[in-house]
């Protein structure tokens, strides 16, 4: 082990750098962990190849290595537990569960074959390398949805399925280690020994959630700092719980946690803001520490010795079973072939299968099984490195291909109006909240399928938790004009939102709204034209009310250079059958085009047509970069 002082200043460089290579993460907008293995590898085996001795070894840390990763990620699966909300497992309910089940098994089952026929390891390794690569935590996928904002119910569905196979994966190795690989049979079957450490470490969670939770609602923390020791308590309760847990029974402690992490963040507390805030960045302390630490351990010659046989399971597990398991999961749900495709792409491993994987090579070293170790240590960062780079340097360069982005839109008013809008929305591939102050227009609007969340529209922070920063569109639609006017100014004024548009209930108000620059729809007339439309012009009126099911209307920008001049005429043969371009918007003015009309780079048409035909349109002059 390292002198105290070389050892104060190794960890303080470790830090710092890990600081660092979060803010290059966020300045090029790419998973900090890409840089958090590079500068590990730096410091480990490169350093080796340069200097004497490496600059990280397995004797740096000594006998504090596993306590130190153990507490770590500790407060790494408890921050992500936290976040995760359980009103937002309302959006993808059906294909989050069959994720951490139907997936999982295919992940562990198809994992172990491959590393037994591709590099020939017994199938105890097999199943021991399969069980760590179930793991998808949120320290990858956070990352990655940081810089990629999906729609919520894709969000959902990647961090749940994170969190609950972190915990998964965790405790399933240890099991299949000490029953299988170390021959352990007092722990009796391997579901038997499961089961006995997630129901500790759930029993133990919820006793440390029920404490705390009573601590900061009843107990007087301080009079003048209660904030501060709200967060060290919450602190101290998860490292309590996961050492609590792990004492009764090994691994159940990331059980504890993970359980802990979600029913407190369920729970009405005070303080949740300054929790959030001081969770986040101790997390990112501790899993930019962990990150280089252990990358710093590796040998590369652990990675070369896999040879062919390697690669050959990255790819069956990154491009055979990730995509499998999604189809079979995402099966019948709301999502879109493009979202299931950027879904079965995103399946980077983390902390989890690093960190056990690590330990369990020393025992299995110290033990004389150092092919089964090599074997372990190698896939699991093998896969890690590949995934990490590749699906998180892309996935943002992917999503947009796909088109999987969507235009965040938010919805204060949750009645009959606000939920026929969130509808068309969605079909169009929206991404669409709505904020209603009546938990019973929330409960409607999500057994409809919309994300949807309580609060007071009116109220600056319940817009911002409804993503109001990064919103292009905000619409008032209560039935309350002194509320929608509130909440349209807040949208302009203070969120900066490009679009804000109002309902008008009534038409003598919508003055007001103008003067604000806001745009207005008013029920009054809008109900007339609508009536007046069924009386004088009975078939667009039938048709328009098939928008989004037979028929559709599109607006987009012209950016196709080879269509950038060229008459409406000659577009007309270009697009299908069952489309044609209603209106050229040039300079804030439309009109109905001609033939001869010419269309120029940034004007806006409107297709009219058949649903198919006009999306096969919008990507003839609109296409995807």
């Amino acid at each position: 082990m390292a002198s105290a002082g070389a050892l104060i200043g190794l960890v303080a460089a470790i830090i710092a750098l890990g600081v660092i290579s979060q803010v290059l993460g966020d300045r090029f907008r790419v998973p900090s962990i890409i840089f958090l293995l590079s500068v590990g590898l730096i410091l480990g085996p490169l350093s080796g190849f340069v200097l004497e001795s490496r600059l990280i070894t397995i004797d740096t840390f000594g006998d504090a290595l596993p306590v130190i990763v153990g507490f770590a990620v500790a407060i790494i699966v408890f921050e992500g537990a936290f976040h995760l909300r359980i009103d937002r497992l309302r959006t993808a309910p059906s294909a989050t569960l069959k994720l951490v089940t139907i997936g999982s098994v295919i992940s562990l089952v198809g994992t172990a074959a491959a590393v037994r026929y591709a590099l020939g390891a017994p199938w105890d390794v097999a199943f021991l390398v399969g069980s760590l690569l179930i793991a998808t935590g949120p320290t990858v996928i956070a990352p990655i949805l940081q810089v990629v904002p999906v729609r919520d119910r894709v969000g959902t569905a990647l961090e749940t399925e994170g969190i609950i196979n972190d915990v998964t994966a965790a405790i399933l190795a240890v099991v299949v280690f000490e029953v299988v690989i170390v021959e352990d049979e007092a722990g009796g079957s391997v579901v038997t020994a499961f089961a006995e450490k997630l129901g500790i470490g759930i029993l133990v969670g919820l006793i440390v959630a029920a404490v705390l939770w009573y601590g900061l609602r009843y107990v007087d923390l301080s009079p003048s700092n209660a904030p501060r020791n709200a967060r060290l308590l919450v602190l101290a309760g998860a490292l309590v719980a996961y050492a609590g847990a792990d004492s009764l029974s090994p691994e159940a402690g990331i059980a504890a946690v993970a359980t802990a992490g979600i029913v407190l963040g369920n729970l009405d507390i005070p303080y949740e803001a300054d929790i959030t805030d001081f969770g986040g960045d101790i997390t990112l302390l501790v899993l930019s520490f962990v990150f280089i630490a252990l990358a710093a351990l590796l040998n590369v010659g652990d990675l070369l010795a896999l040879g062919v046989g390697g690669l050959v399971v990255v790819v069956v597990v990154a491009l055979v079973l990730r995509p499998v398991g999604v189809a079979l999961s995402t099966r019948g749900d709301r999502f879109t072939r493009e979202e299931k495709m950027f879904v079965s792409f995103i399946g980077p491993r983390g902390i989890i299968p690093a960190s056990v994987a690590t330990l369990f090579a020393v025992q299995l070293r110290d033990a004389g099984l150092v092919d089964a170790a090599t074997i372990l240590v190698g896939t699991v960062f093998l896969v890690i490195f590949a995934t990490v780079l590749i699906q998180g340097g892309f996935a943002r360069y992917l999503a947009e291909y796909l088109d999987v982005i969507p235009m965040r839109v938010i919805i204060v008013g949750g009645g009959r109006v606000g939920r026929a809008l969130a509808e068309r929305l969605e079909q169009r591939g929206e991404n669409v909240v709505i904020v209603d102050n009546r938990q019973s227009a929330v409960e409607q609007a999500r057994d409809a399928g919309h994300t949807a969340q309580v609060g007071d529209g009116t109220d600056t922070d319940v817009l911002r938790t409804a993503g109001a920063e990064n919103a292009k569109i905000l619409a008032a639609a209560t039935g309350d004009d002194d509320v929608n006017l509130l909440v349209a100014q807040f949208g302009g004024t203070t969120f900066g939102i490009e679009d804000v548009i109002a309902r008008v209930n009534q038409p003598e108000n919508a003055d007001a709204f103008e003067d604000l620059g806001v745009r207005t729809i008013s029920s009054s007339l809008a109900t007339a034209w609508a009536i007046d439309n069924a009386i004088e012009r009975p078939a667009l009126s039938n048709w328009m009310t098939e928008l989004d099911r037979s028929g559709d209307v599109q607006e987009i920008e012209i950016t196709a250079e080879d269509v950038v001049g060229r008459s409406v005429a000659e577009l007309g043969t270009d697009l299908p059958d069952g489309s044609l371009i209603a209106l050229v918007g040039r300079d804030g003015d439309s009109r109905v085009p001609d033939r001869e009309v010419t269309v120029e780079h940034g004007d806006h048409v409107t297709v009219i047509g058949h649903t198919a035909a006009v999306q096969t349109a919008i990507d003839r002059l609109h296409p995807h970069e």
